[in-house]
């Protein structure tokens, strides 16, 4: 990857990586190095997945019961965890995807004002 790349592409926050594997899984079970190679690619590459942010963040997912694994085997032949979204999941999917779409309605507000009286 070049240098302008690079500096295009954006870190997640941790409350964000939570909903795009959710999102992600949302689709079908996966193993980690897809749920990140999913959300990269749908991002157009905008969105960067880190293996030291991805894997905690799974773990953390487990631990609130949101999202499942199972022990198979990948399409390279290797042993790998496939995760899966939960009905718990599920609902928290929803739930989180509200919460960005007010966050990002509130921060659009601030960012674009509506112009009042012809003033901006």
């Amino acid at each position: 990857m070049t240098t302008k790349e690079e500096k295009e592409r954006i870190e997640l926050l941790q409350g964000t990586l939570d909903l795009l594997i959710l999102r992600t899984l949302l689709l079908g079970p996966e193993h980690g190095h897809a749920i990140a190679k999913a959300i990269e690619f749908n991002s157009d590459d905008v969105l960067q997945v880190e293996q030291g942010s991805l894997y905690p963040a799974l773990h953390r997912l487990i631990k609130r019961g949101w999202i499942s694994f199972e022990e198979g085997t990948s399409e390279n032949n290797r042993r790998a965890k496939f995760y899966r979204l939960t009905a718990k999941g599920r609902k928290q999917l929803t739930l989180e995807t509200g919460k960005w779409d007010k966050l990002a309605g509130a921060i659009a507000r601030i960012l674009r004002p509506a112009k009042q009286g012809g003033k901006s």
